[in-house]
């Protein structure tokens, strides 16, 4: 099949060459037209009203479900109402239509808004079946003062004579007030789109790291009194740039999982109600079939998952098209390399890559558990059609039916153009220069048959219980504070790296020699109201020496493990806070000085949070109260055992 280059898809991934030549959307040539394909079951169609009422904010998570206030599931049926994040292209003239995404200029706001009023654009998402809206933005959004030109809100001129931020307001308090949920994308950087070297690779492309944590704090606090704004989704499709890949744990400039912590918690401090919608990397490495390159995707999370202050406010994302692949950029040509494109697995196959680059995360009790957000996938519905990815967009939506994910597709809104022909085949509703609606649901898309199996496919419902959770503390380069107590108090191990497990949470196990830890609220004792201690030496050992010979930080009585520090990666202290009521002082020792010594079930035992090291953990019964170390044996100063005595 003879590629071609079209302004229709929705780029994901092309990337820089060893040429740092820029890589655009790049697509296969679409096959015959196929006639219209009746819808089998057209999608439950709410109100805004009822909508409203059918959930409550803010949102929070469970085990792999995003819950309602109520503890009831709140699936995310999303789609994505791009235009926010710009639409030029990042060549020729920025006011001429040519040069934008599909012919549509956007004016960097939410696209249909010059052809139709804003109530029957909501009305046809609820027609759809949507209860959410991804709302992509640029950061130049926020700091852009220029009013938007009349024409660009024809159809709803209340807007006239307002910034793109004052129409976003006017977008997000819409939406909300008919019972949306409403997720905020940062997508780019500049208003250009999209991809590969278009300086919107990585969140500090174009802006350093504390002006984009800036920016999102800045619309935390702007939205935070609107419950149904209910999440922020930190960075679309960071990528590798000319020189350098992003990476997952590297502790430097160029560290996504880092950056992601960081401004998470960052946001979660202005507005502890947000959901934090973390997507891994889209793109390393140089595209040719002789150097290293790959769609990693969320798998680097099997070894170095995220934990933010609120342990119930995580959601990771992923996004898949067909056109791309685990290791292909979707490019033709040049960036083109031999590995398989979606699209071109078989139906077990890409059920299989689904599950290792995303849908892992949803195993319940490890350290990486979390609901999985398919935030973008899509395909062309009207006009030529691709067989392959027709086959494709059916196997993918049986994957999300199968799995019960939550998805968002793209994009929700385009136009058509003067003869009626959508200019975005991709769009889910294209609008007329006269408002007049071309939609899936409107007969002739090919895709209404999946689209309608996926918004009414049978899921879990109803209250979700409350879960054991495990998270990851990384003290491989710094301090890992997600601790909103010590966050608010001075630093408690001057000099030394310290690790703070989430208020919600307590100690449960260490890494050797890696500084790596493991918390747990697995049967939490309520914390008491006194004082944390920090240990720095054996005044508290006082039930028997339960590792002769060894140096010791223990817990005073009815007190439990929370954190730790390290110098270098030698044990320097362990803080631990009080429980509200007494706690049994007898206890065991878990040594793991010569191999693992986790518990046989429960505790993340179906992943590992210390790779390549040996590690230490109480069960989920257990507390820990105690770490020996010595320097003799050449030891080195790291954890050699935990004590650890029972809840109760």
């Amino acid at each position: 099949m003879t590629p071609r280059i079209t302004p229709l898809r929705r780029a994901t991934a092309a990337l820089a060459t060893s040429s740092a030549l820029l890589l655009c959307s790049l697509v296969p040539t679409a096959a015959a037209a196929d006639p219209a394909t009746a819808s089998a079951s057209a999608p439950s169609v709410l109100s805004g009203a009822q909508l409203a009422a059918s959930w409550t904010g803010p949102l929070s998570t469970r085990d792999r479900y995003v819950v309602d206030a109520d503890g009831d599931r709140f699936k995310l049926k999303s789609g994505n109402w791009a235009g926010a994040q710009g639409t030029w292209q990042g060549s020729g003239d920025v006011n001429d239509p040519a040069n934008h995404q599909a012919r549509q200029m956007s004016h960097n706001i939410p696209l249909g808004l010059d052809r139709k009023p804003i109530s029957q654009i909501l009305a046809d998402f609820h027609a759809l079946g949507l209860n959410s809206i991804r709302l992509p933005f640029a950061n130049a959004l926020i700091h852009d003062t220029s009013t938007v030109p009349d024409s660009a809100v024809t159809a709803n001129p209340q807007l006239k004579g307002k910034t793109p931020l004052q129409v976003l307001d006017a977008v997000v308090a819409a939406l909300t007030a008919d019972g949306f949920a409403v997720i905020l994308n940062n997508h780019t950087t500049s208003y250009r789109f999209c991809c590969g070297l278009d300086g919107n690779e990585r969140w500090n492309s174009g802006q350093s790291t504390q002006q984009w944590i800036d920016d999102w704090v800045f619309l935390a606090k702007r939205y935070r009194n609107d419950k149904r704004v209910v999440g922020a989704d930190l960075r679309n499709e960071v990528r590798r740039d000319t020189w350098d890949d992003p990476n997952w744990g590297w502790g430097d400039d160029h560290d996504l999982n880092k950056a992601l912590e960081e401004a998470g918690n960052k946001i979660l401090q202005a507005d502890p109600d947000l959901l934090i919608v973390m997507e891994g990397i889209n793109w390393q490495g140089i595209p040719t079939d002789i150097t290293p390159h790959g769609r990693p995707t969320l798998t680097p999370v099997a070894t170095l998952s995220n934990t933010l202050i609120r342990s119930d406010k995580l959601v990771y994302a992923a996004h898949f098209y067909g056109y791309t692949g685990p290791n292909h950029t979707g490019a033709t040509g040049t960036g083109e390399t031999h590995d398989p494109r979606y699209e071109e697995l078989t139906p077990a196959q890409l059920a299989q890559v689904v599950d290792d680059q995303a849908l892992f995360v949803t195993r319940s009790g490890q350290h990486f558990t979390a609901p999985v957000w398919i935030s973008e996938f899509g395909a062309a519905g009207r006009g030529d059609l691709d067989a392959r990815e027709r086959a494709w967009f059916a196997n993918f939506t049986d994957i999300l039916v199968k799995n019960d994910t939550d998805f968002a597709i793209w994009p929700l809104v385009g136009w058509t153009d003067a003869n009626g022909t959508p200019q975005d085949n991709w769009a889910m509703v294209n609008y007329s220069a006269d408002g007049t609606r071309l939609g899936v649901m409107d007969t002739g898309d090919w895709r209404a048959t999946a689209w309608d199996k996926l918004v009414n496919a049978p899921g879990r419902t109803g209250p979700i219980a409350p879960a054991p959770r495990w998270n990851m503390l990384n003290l491989d380069y710094a301090d890992y504070n997600v601790s909103a107590t010590k966050l608010a108090g001075p630093d408690w191990s001057v000099g030394n790296r310290k690790g703070n497990c989430p208020d919600s949470q307590r100690l449960a196990g260490l890494g050797r020699s890696d500084s790596r830890g493991l918390c747990t609220d697995a049967g939490q004792p309520v914390k008491g109201t006194g004082s944390w201690t920090v240990v720095t030496d054996e005044r508290y050992v006082t039930d028997g020496d339960w590792a002769s010979g060894y140096s010791k930080l223990q817990c005073p009585a009815n007190a439990f493990a929370v954190g730790y520090s390290v110098n270098k990666n030698a044990m320097a202290a362990l803080l631990c806070a009080p429980a509200a009521a007494s706690l049994p002082v007898n206890g065991r020792a878990v040594w793991f000085d010569n191999g693992d010594n986790r518990p046989a079930t429960g505790g993340s035992t179906g992943s590992d949070w210390a790779p390549g090291h040996y590690k230490g953990q109480c069960a989920d019964t257990e507390y820990l109260a105690g770490v020996a170390h010595t320097w003799k044996w050449n030891h080195g100063g790291v954890p050699d055992a935990l004590l650890c005595r029972p809840l109760g």
